[in-house]
């Protein structure tokens, strides 16, 4: 299992890499995307999530380990939620500079 989250976020991080490489900004647009993706599946990873374990501490605590840590879940639930933002507002940017330029080339220009 850490096999394949591992290599999920490997595949996640080099495609978004490689979309922020293009020159148009669409594809930088969803290149952001993936990599903000990767980051998410990582801070979950990151979380060991438990199944089966207790979520909140009760009066006999036996060890803190036995209990499932919620700051990374929060974490990536508020990165998800700017996530989303800062794409719509991207796509604000893009729509209104391919007007403005009349192309959708990152440095508005065509090669």
């Amino acid at each position: 299992m850490p096999f394949l989250v591992a290599t999920s976020i490997g595949i996640l991080a080099g495609s978004g890499v490689w979309l922020l490489l293009r020159p148009r900004t669409y594809q930088v647009i969803i290149g952001l995307s993936l990599c903000s993706y990767a980051v998410n599946l990582f801070i979950f990873s990151m979380g060991r999530l438990r199944s089966g374990a207790a979520p909140i501490l009760s009066s006999n605590v036996g060890s803190l380990a036995d209990y499932a840590d919620p700051v990374p879940q929060a974490l990536v639930l508020t990165a998800i939620v700017i996530g989303f933002a800062t794409t719509a507002l991207f796509l604000v940017v893009l729509l209104a500079s391919r007007g403005l330029t009349g192309t959708d080339h990152v440095d508005g220009q065509e090669p």
